[in-house]
């Protein structure tokens, strides 16, 4: 090959590597859990409006709104399923992009499932899980191929192209009420969240919110004896305080302003870590 050639090709290669490299400016974080993650109050006017700096990746086909799974759109609600509503990742996402500099974008992958148990986020045993579950889960479970874990992974791993995954945000329990091994699960979820996508725990924290409290009449409030727990198995775990977000009738969900307010703490929890940094 003669020297014109090789300088070609190698303009040629570096000219790919620039298209498809990674942004470290584009800050991505997952999300998972049940029905407190993926949303459920109905968006309301204020939420409509987002910077664009604000991104989603959809991780299902949404022929309603445009979406088709694994591309970016902005992140106005709902960031998780095609028919959730807003959810404390509305609010996370929001908080840092006022908060950080104009340079980076802030990018969610939410898979969650109303209803679920971790048991449906164990890459192992999730099948046994998923035949157990209710008819009207089962639906919901599909439009994540059958695999809520594995979807995670797989738009996490085609996200890593275009970003950095900085963090994971977990909102879920109320469906393992009494359960003294759920932080153990937890850690076995995160665990292997590190390794499938090669993250280093030091520098991923996970962000556990509490589930609505007693003071809101929370029907599973006591279960948050055991987030609290969570440092104590995942050094790198932070509890997110749902003290004073309000909650609807049901004694399970927040509000609108409830999941506003929370996710708010996310954020701020997460700035946090970027101060640190500095």
């Amino acid at each position: 090959m003669n020297k014109f050639k090789l300088l070609v090709l190698t303009v040629f290669l570096f000219s790919v590597s620039s298209v498809n490299a990674q942004d470290p400016d584009f800050h991505i974080y997952l999300c998972f859990g049940q029905s407190n993650m993926a949303g459920a109050a109905r968006a309301e006017v204020q939420d409509s409006v987002v910077d664009a700096r604000f991104q989603m990746m959809s991780a299902m086909d949404c022929p309603d709104k445009g979406r088709i799974m694994g591309n970016w759109y902005t992140a106005t609600p709902p960031l998780c399923d095609c028919k959730a509503g807003i959810s404390p990742a509305d609010y996370f996402g929001r908080t840092l992009i006022e908060n950080l500099p104009s340079n980076v974008k802030v990018g969610i992958i939410n898979v969650s499932v109303g209803g679920c148990k971790i048991e449906l986020f164990d890459k192992e045993n999730y099948q046994s899980y998923v035949e157990t579950a209710p008819g009207w889960m089962q639906g919901w479970i599909k439009n994540y191929g059958g695999n809520p874990y594995g979807r995670l992974v797989e738009m996490a791993k085609m996200a890593q192209k275009d970003g950095v995954i900085k963090g994971i945000l977990l909102h879920q329990g109320e469906s393992n009420p009494n359960d003294t091994l759920w932080t153990q699960k937890v850690k076995d979820i995160y665990d292997n969240l590190m390794l499938d996508l090669n993250l280093e725990p030091t520098k991923t924290p996970l962000l556990a919110g509490e589930l609505l409290s007693a003071e809101f009449e929370g029907k599973c409030w006591g279960f948050n004896q055991f987030i609290a727990q969570l440092p104590e198995v995942i050094p790198n775990a932070h509890v997110i305080s749902s003290e004073g977000c309000p909650g609807m009738p049901d004694g399970l969900h927040f509000t609108a302003e409830g999941y506003r307010m929370l996710g708010k703490r996310y954020g701020e929890k997460m700035l946090g870590f970027y101060r640190k940094e500095k």
